[in-house]
């Protein structure tokens, strides 16, 4: 998984898996889905990423649960 901020264009990107988009749906304002063949979600995207994420340039990572 990769976290990806692009100042740039203000977008924040969450990569869930390295793989093609075959779809994309915007699910909210600015907030879009993606994809894969087999339909299962390949990444999210944050438009204007600023406005909605507290800190777009640092993230906290917490893992839960156990780890097998």
């Amino acid at each position: 998984m990769k976290v990806i901020y692009d100042a740039e264009s203000d977008t924040l990107s969450l990569i869930l898996r390295d793989e093609t988009v075959a779809e994309s749906d915007e699910v909210g304002e600015g907030i879009i889905i993606d994809y894969g063949r087999d339909g299962k979600i390949v990444s999210l995207e944050v438009l204007d990423a600023s406005e909605h994420v507290a800190e777009p340039h640092g993230i906290a990572y917490e893992l839960k649960g156990r780890v097998a």
